[in-house]
Protein backbone atom coordinates (compact mmCIF):
# COMPACT_ATOMS: atom_id res chain seq x y z
CA UNK A 1 0.00 0.00 0.00
CA UNK A 2 1.63 3.06 -1.12
CA UNK A 3 2.02 6.51 1.36
CA UNK A 4 -0.65 8.99 1.56
CA UNK A 5 0.42 11.86 -0.84
CA UNK A 6 1.04 15.19 0.11
CA UNK A 7 2.58 18.41 -2.35
CA UNK A 8 4.35 21.32 -0.63
CA UNK A 9 3.94 24.78 -2.08
CA UNK A 10 5.82 26.92 0.26
CA UNK A 11 5.17 30.25 -2.17
CA UNK A 12 6.27 33.83 -1.39
CA UNK A 13 7.87 35.74 1.64
CA UNK A 14 8.29 33.76 4.74
CA UNK A 15 6.37 30.84 3.22
CA UNK A 16 9.58 28.89 2.87
CA UNK A 17 11.21 29.28 6.45
CA UNK A 18 8.02 28.35 7.57
CA UNK A 19 7.41 25.15 5.65
CA UNK A 20 11.06 24.10 6.61
CA UNK A 21 9.61 23.54 9.99
CA UNK A 22 6.81 21.84 9.03
CA UNK A 23 9.06 19.36 7.26
CA UNK A 24 11.17 18.59 10.41
CA UNK A 25 7.54 18.04 11.73
CA UNK A 26 6.59 15.67 8.99
CA UNK A 27 10.09 13.92 9.12
CA UNK A 28 9.36 13.28 12.70
CA UNK A 29 6.07 11.29 12.43
CA UNK A 30 7.80 9.52 9.88
CA UNK A 31 10.43 8.03 11.82
CA UNK A 32 8.87 8.27 14.88
CA UNK A 33 5.65 7.20 14.43
CA UNK A 34 5.72 5.39 11.04
CA UNK A 35 3.67 7.40 9.48
CA UNK A 36 5.12 8.24 6.02
CA UNK A 37 4.40 10.62 3.41
CA UNK A 38 5.07 10.93 -0.45
CA UNK A 39 6.09 14.53 -0.36
CA UNK A 40 6.69 16.31 -3.68
CA UNK A 41 6.96 20.10 -3.65
CA UNK A 42 6.34 22.95 -6.15
CA UNK A 43 6.30 26.87 -7.30
CA UNK A 44 3.29 29.00 -6.32
CA UNK A 45 2.67 32.72 -6.48
CA UNK A 46 5.32 34.93 -7.00
CA UNK A 47 7.98 32.25 -7.34
CA UNK A 48 6.39 30.54 -9.84
CA UNK A 49 5.91 34.18 -11.42
CA UNK A 50 9.45 34.80 -11.58
CA UNK A 51 10.64 31.53 -13.03
CA UNK A 52 7.16 30.42 -15.54
CA UNK A 53 5.63 33.91 -15.67
CA UNK A 54 2.18 32.35 -14.27
CA UNK A 55 1.34 32.05 -10.50
CA UNK A 56 0.44 28.43 -11.51
CA UNK A 57 2.01 26.09 -14.07
CA UNK A 58 -0.65 23.98 -15.33
CA UNK A 59 1.56 21.45 -14.39
CA UNK A 60 1.69 22.12 -10.76
CA UNK A 61 -2.08 22.37 -11.18
CA UNK A 62 -2.34 18.28 -12.18
CA UNK A 63 -0.02 17.79 -9.55
CA UNK A 64 -2.81 19.26 -7.02
CA UNK A 65 -5.36 17.46 -8.85
CA UNK A 66 -3.98 14.10 -7.87
CA UNK A 67 -1.98 13.64 -4.29
CA UNK A 68 -3.97 13.77 -1.44
CA UNK A 69 -3.32 16.98 0.17
CA UNK A 70 -1.94 20.29 -0.41
CA UNK A 71 0.22 22.32 1.93
CA UNK A 72 0.70 25.61 0.80
CA UNK A 73 2.98 28.16 2.94
CA UNK A 74 2.13 31.99 1.52
CA UNK A 75 1.92 33.66 -1.57
CA UNK A 76 2.48 37.77 -2.74
CA UNK A 77 4.80 40.71 -1.94
CA UNK A 78 5.20 44.55 -3.25
CA UNK A 79 7.25 43.40 -5.99
CA UNK A 80 4.52 41.79 -7.68
CA UNK A 81 2.43 44.90 -7.28
CA UNK A 82 2.56 45.69 -10.80
CA UNK A 83 1.74 42.90 -12.47
CA UNK A 84 -1.12 42.23 -14.34
CA UNK A 85 -4.04 41.33 -12.27
CA UNK A 86 -4.40 38.50 -14.19
CA UNK A 87 -0.71 37.02 -13.02
CA UNK A 88 -0.75 38.14 -9.50
CA UNK A 89 0.55 36.07 -7.03
CA UNK A 90 -2.73 35.96 -5.61
CA UNK A 91 -4.37 33.96 -8.95
CA UNK A 92 -2.44 31.12 -8.43
CA UNK A 93 -4.18 30.46 -5.06
CA UNK A 94 -7.57 31.17 -6.44
CA UNK A 95 -6.91 28.90 -9.60
CA UNK A 96 -6.51 26.49 -6.89
CA UNK A 97 -9.34 27.03 -4.79
CA UNK A 98 -11.95 27.12 -7.85
CA UNK A 99 -10.57 24.01 -10.04
CA UNK A 100 -9.70 21.69 -7.12
CA UNK A 101 -13.63 22.85 -6.27
CA UNK A 102 -13.20 23.26 -2.40
CA UNK A 103 -15.65 24.93 -1.58
CA UNK A 104 -15.74 24.65 2.49
CA UNK A 105 -12.76 26.64 3.92
CA UNK A 106 -12.19 26.07 8.04
CA UNK A 107 -10.81 28.46 9.95
CA UNK A 108 -10.11 27.55 13.66
CA UNK A 109 -10.10 30.30 16.36
CA UNK A 110 -8.75 28.54 18.97
CA UNK A 111 -6.53 30.80 21.69
CA UNK A 112 -3.80 28.91 23.78
CA UNK A 113 -4.21 29.41 27.65
CA UNK A 114 -0.38 31.00 27.11
CA UNK A 115 -1.28 33.53 25.06
CA UNK A 116 -4.69 34.96 26.27
CA UNK A 117 -3.42 38.21 27.49
CA UNK A 118 -2.25 39.14 23.36
CA UNK A 119 -5.39 39.43 22.58
CA UNK A 120 -7.04 42.62 22.68
CA UNK A 121 -10.24 41.42 24.56
CA UNK A 122 -10.04 41.00 28.60
CA UNK A 123 -8.82 37.48 29.32
CA UNK A 124 -11.65 35.87 30.78
CA UNK A 125 -13.38 36.81 26.96
CA UNK A 126 -10.99 34.77 25.12
CA UNK A 127 -9.38 31.95 27.65
CA UNK A 128 -10.23 28.68 26.08
CA UNK A 129 -11.61 29.82 23.00
CA UNK A 130 -12.49 27.38 20.59
CA UNK A 131 -14.54 28.16 17.33
CA UNK A 132 -14.75 27.13 13.72
CA UNK A 133 -15.71 29.50 11.06
CA UNK A 134 -16.59 27.80 7.71
CA UNK A 135 -16.76 29.82 4.98
CA UNK A 136 -17.79 29.17 1.48
CA UNK A 137 -14.86 29.11 -0.97
CA UNK A 138 -15.68 29.13 -4.59
CA UNK A 139 -18.79 31.20 -5.44
CA UNK A 140 -20.44 33.99 -3.95
CA UNK A 141 -19.50 37.99 -4.85
CA UNK A 142 -15.97 36.91 -5.53
CA UNK A 143 -16.31 34.92 -8.37
CA UNK A 144 -19.91 35.94 -9.58
CA UNK A 145 -20.77 37.38 -13.21
CA UNK A 146 -21.60 39.90 -14.51
CA UNK A 147 -17.91 41.65 -13.07
CA UNK A 148 -15.22 44.33 -14.03
CA UNK A 149 -14.53 48.05 -14.20
CA UNK A 150 -17.37 49.44 -17.09
CA UNK A 151 -17.22 53.11 -18.51
CA UNK A 152 -21.29 54.64 -17.91
CA UNK A 153 -21.66 57.89 -19.33
CA UNK A 154 -18.05 60.43 -17.82
CA UNK A 155 -17.42 57.76 -15.19
CA UNK A 156 -16.24 54.43 -14.40
CA UNK A 157 -18.63 51.68 -12.86
CA UNK A 158 -17.22 48.80 -10.90
CA UNK A 159 -19.48 45.56 -10.73
CA UNK A 160 -19.26 42.53 -8.94
CA UNK A 161 -22.31 39.87 -8.72
CA UNK A 162 -23.55 37.70 -5.38
CA UNK A 163 -24.59 34.72 -6.27
CA UNK A 164 -25.30 31.90 -4.76
CA UNK A 165 -27.43 28.43 -6.23
CA UNK A 166 -29.04 26.37 -3.42
CA UNK A 167 -26.89 23.30 -4.06
CA UNK A 168 -23.53 25.42 -3.51
CA UNK A 169 -25.67 26.34 -0.08
CA UNK A 170 -26.50 23.03 0.44
CA UNK A 171 -23.36 21.22 0.18
CA UNK A 172 -21.35 23.99 2.83
CA UNK A 173 -24.45 23.68 4.99
CA UNK A 174 -23.69 19.98 5.48
CA UNK A 175 -20.06 20.41 5.58
CA UNK A 176 -20.99 22.34 8.65
CA UNK A 177 -23.61 20.33 10.18
CA UNK A 178 -21.26 17.23 9.96
CA UNK A 179 -18.30 19.16 11.90
CA UNK A 180 -21.06 20.43 14.68
CA UNK A 181 -21.52 16.83 14.93
CA UNK A 182 -17.69 16.36 15.88
CA UNK A 183 -17.41 19.03 18.31
CA UNK A 184 -20.27 20.74 19.98
CA UNK A 185 -23.17 20.17 18.19
CA UNK A 186 -24.32 23.68 17.67
CA UNK A 187 -24.39 25.59 14.03
CA UNK A 188 -24.82 28.88 13.64
CA UNK A 189 -25.50 30.70 9.94
CA UNK A 190 -24.40 34.08 9.07
CA UNK A 191 -25.98 36.16 6.42
CA UNK A 192 -27.61 39.49 5.43
CA UNK A 193 -30.94 38.50 4.80
CA UNK A 194 -32.82 41.38 5.79
CA UNK A 195 -31.14 43.66 2.63
CA UNK A 196 -29.76 40.72 0.37
CA UNK A 197 -31.94 38.20 -1.79
CA UNK A 198 -28.71 35.86 -1.80
CA UNK A 199 -28.95 35.86 2.32
CA UNK A 200 -32.45 35.14 1.80
CA UNK A 201 -32.05 32.13 -0.29
CA UNK A 202 -28.69 30.67 2.06
CA UNK A 203 -31.29 31.18 5.39
CA UNK A 204 -33.61 29.14 3.45
CA UNK A 205 -31.24 26.11 1.84
CA UNK A 206 -29.26 25.91 5.14
CA UNK A 207 -32.73 25.82 7.32
CA UNK A 208 -33.90 23.46 5.14
CA UNK A 209 -30.77 21.16 5.17
CA UNK A 210 -31.20 20.96 8.83
CA UNK A 211 -34.82 19.92 8.97
CA UNK A 212 -34.77 17.44 6.81
CA UNK A 213 -30.86 15.98 7.93
CA UNK A 214 -29.43 17.43 10.64
CA UNK A 215 -32.61 18.02 13.48
CA UNK A 216 -29.86 16.98 16.37
CA UNK A 217 -27.61 19.81 15.78
CA UNK A 218 -28.52 23.21 17.36
CA UNK A 219 -29.41 26.17 14.73
CA UNK A 220 -29.37 29.37 14.75
CA UNK A 221 -29.08 32.04 12.11
CA UNK A 222 -27.82 35.66 12.95
CA UNK A 223 -27.17 38.63 10.65
CA UNK A 224 -23.51 38.75 9.88
CA UNK A 225 -22.96 42.38 10.68
CA UNK A 226 -24.33 41.27 14.28
CA UNK A 227 -22.44 38.37 14.20
CA UNK A 228 -19.31 40.29 14.06
CA UNK A 229 -20.37 42.49 16.84
CA UNK A 230 -21.09 38.91 18.82
CA UNK A 231 -17.38 37.57 17.95
CA UNK A 232 -16.61 40.62 20.03
CA UNK A 233 -18.45 40.65 23.18
CA UNK A 234 -18.45 37.20 23.46
CA UNK A 235 -17.04 34.77 21.37
CA UNK A 236 -17.20 31.46 23.06
CA UNK A 237 -21.53 31.51 22.29
CA UNK A 238 -20.70 30.35 19.05
CA UNK A 239 -18.84 26.98 17.90
CA UNK A 240 -19.40 26.19 14.26
CA UNK A 241 -19.91 29.42 11.95
CA UNK A 242 -21.43 28.81 8.18
CA UNK A 243 -21.69 31.81 6.44
CA UNK A 244 -20.89 33.08 2.58
CA UNK A 245 -17.54 33.76 0.60
CA UNK A 246 -17.33 37.65 1.98
CA UNK A 247 -18.80 37.63 5.00
CA UNK A 248 -16.47 34.42 5.81
CA UNK A 249 -13.39 36.49 4.77
CA UNK A 250 -14.12 39.19 7.22
CA UNK A 251 -15.65 37.51 10.15
CA UNK A 252 -12.82 35.23 10.32
CA UNK A 253 -10.32 37.42 9.98
CA UNK A 254 -12.01 39.56 12.73
CA UNK A 255 -11.93 36.20 14.72
CA UNK A 256 -8.47 35.65 14.39
CA UNK A 257 -7.53 38.18 16.10
CA UNK A 258 -9.40 37.56 19.31
CA UNK A 259 -6.60 34.51 19.76
CA UNK A 260 -3.66 37.56 19.71
CA UNK A 261 -1.82 36.46 16.41
CA UNK A 262 -2.04 35.86 12.69
CA UNK A 263 0.93 33.57 13.01
CA UNK A 264 -1.00 30.83 15.66
CA UNK A 265 -3.73 30.58 13.25
CA UNK A 266 -4.46 27.11 10.66
CA UNK A 267 -6.70 26.82 8.02
CA UNK A 268 -8.38 23.54 5.96
CA UNK A 269 -10.18 24.40 2.44
CA UNK A 270 -12.12 21.07 2.07
CA UNK A 271 -13.87 19.59 -1.59
CA UNK A 272 -16.08 16.52 -2.66
CA UNK A 273 -14.58 13.42 -2.12
CA UNK A 274 -12.31 11.40 -4.34
CA UNK A 275 -11.78 7.69 -5.42
CA UNK A 276 -10.11 7.28 -2.33
CA UNK A 277 -12.75 8.84 -0.12
CA UNK A 278 -10.65 11.42 0.89
CA UNK A 279 -11.90 14.95 0.59
CA UNK A 280 -9.77 17.60 -2.05
CA UNK A 281 -7.54 19.66 0.31
CA UNK A 282 -5.51 22.86 0.37
CA UNK A 283 -4.12 23.53 3.68
CA UNK A 284 -2.56 27.20 4.49
CA UNK A 285 -1.81 29.60 7.29
CA UNK A 286 -3.63 32.14 7.52
CA UNK A 287 -1.35 34.80 7.87
CA UNK A 288 0.18 36.28 4.70
CA UNK A 289 3.86 36.57 3.06
CA UNK A 290 5.41 39.28 5.33
CA UNK A 291 8.37 40.07 3.24
CA UNK A 292 9.50 42.76 5.50
CA UNK A 293 10.59 40.21 7.90
CA UNK A 294 11.27 37.43 5.59
CA UNK A 295 14.82 35.83 5.67
CA UNK A 296 15.78 37.18 8.92
CA UNK A 297 14.40 33.94 11.54
CA UNK A 298 11.64 36.20 12.73
CA UNK A 299 8.49 34.18 11.05
CA UNK A 300 6.26 32.15 13.78
CA UNK A 301 5.86 28.86 12.31
CA UNK A 302 3.11 27.37 14.24
CA UNK A 303 0.27 28.40 11.77
CA UNK A 304 2.32 26.32 9.05
CA UNK A 305 2.23 23.71 11.59
CA UNK A 306 -1.13 23.61 12.87
CA UNK A 307 -2.49 23.61 9.25
CA UNK A 308 -0.40 20.34 8.88
CA UNK A 309 -2.34 18.55 12.29
CA UNK A 310 -5.50 19.65 10.37
CA UNK A 311 -4.43 17.62 7.49
CA UNK A 312 -3.61 14.90 9.84
CA UNK A 313 -7.15 15.47 11.17
CA UNK A 314 -8.98 15.93 8.05
CA UNK A 315 -7.26 14.25 5.25
CA UNK A 316 -5.33 11.45 6.79
CA UNK A 317 -7.76 9.92 9.42
CA UNK A 318 -5.00 10.49 11.79
CA UNK A 319 -6.97 12.48 14.80
CA UNK A 320 -5.03 11.16 17.99
CA UNK A 321 -1.55 11.97 15.58
CA UNK A 322 -3.09 15.58 15.06
CA UNK A 323 -4.00 16.15 18.80
CA UNK A 324 -0.54 15.08 19.85
CA UNK A 325 1.07 17.51 17.55
CA UNK A 326 -1.27 20.51 18.82
CA UNK A 327 -0.75 19.51 22.66
CA UNK A 328 3.63 19.59 21.50
CA UNK A 329 2.46 23.29 20.32
CA UNK A 330 0.49 23.93 23.31
CA UNK A 331 3.54 22.91 25.58
CA UNK A 332 6.19 24.83 23.91
CA UNK A 333 3.98 27.89 24.43
CA UNK A 334 3.49 27.27 27.89
CA UNK A 335 7.00 26.67 28.55
CA UNK A 336 7.65 30.96 27.13
CA UNK A 337 9.29 30.40 23.92
CA UNK A 338 7.96 33.00 21.76
CA UNK A 339 9.12 33.96 18.11
CA UNK A 340 8.59 38.08 17.33
CA UNK A 341 5.35 38.41 16.59
CA UNK A 342 4.32 37.21 20.02
CA UNK A 343 7.20 39.11 22.20
CA UNK A 344 6.48 41.70 24.89
CA UNK A 345 5.41 39.71 28.13
CA UNK A 346 7.45 39.19 31.42
CA UNK A 347 9.49 36.31 31.22
CA UNK A 348 9.32 35.09 27.14
CA UNK A 349 12.10 33.69 25.65
CA UNK A 350 12.66 34.86 22.33
CA UNK A 351 13.33 31.97 19.60
CA UNK A 352 13.74 32.00 15.95
CA UNK A 353 11.21 30.55 13.41
CA UNK A 354 14.00 27.36 13.10
CA UNK A 355 14.54 27.20 16.96
CA UNK A 356 10.63 27.37 17.41
CA UNK A 357 10.37 23.83 14.92
CA UNK A 358 13.16 22.47 16.61
CA UNK A 359 11.76 22.79 20.26
CA UNK A 360 7.77 21.61 19.15
CA UNK A 361 9.57 18.73 17.72
CA UNK A 362 11.75 17.97 21.39
CA UNK A 363 7.80 18.46 22.43
CA UNK A 364 6.99 15.95 20.47
CA UNK A 365 9.53 13.35 21.55
CA UNK A 366 8.83 14.14 24.78
CA UNK A 367 5.54 13.07 24.62
CA UNK A 368 6.48 9.50 23.27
Amino acid sequence: MSNPSLLILPGDGIGPEVMVEVRKVINWFGAKRGLKFDVSEDLVGGAAYDAHGTPLTDETMEKAQSVDAVLLGAVGGPKYDVLDFSVKPERGLLRLRKEMDLYANLRPAQCFDALADFSSLKKDVVAGLDIMIIRELTSGIYFGEPRGIVQEGNERVGINTQRYTESEIDRVARSAFELARKRNNKVCSMEKANVMESGVLWREVVQKVHDEDYPDVELSHMYADAGAMQLCRWPKQFDVIVTDNLFGDLLSDAAAMLTGSLGMLPSASLGAPMANGRPKALYEPVHGSAPDIAGQGKANPIACILSFAMALRYSFDQGEEATRLEQAVEKVLADGLRTADLLGEEGAQPVTTAEMGDAIVAALDAGL
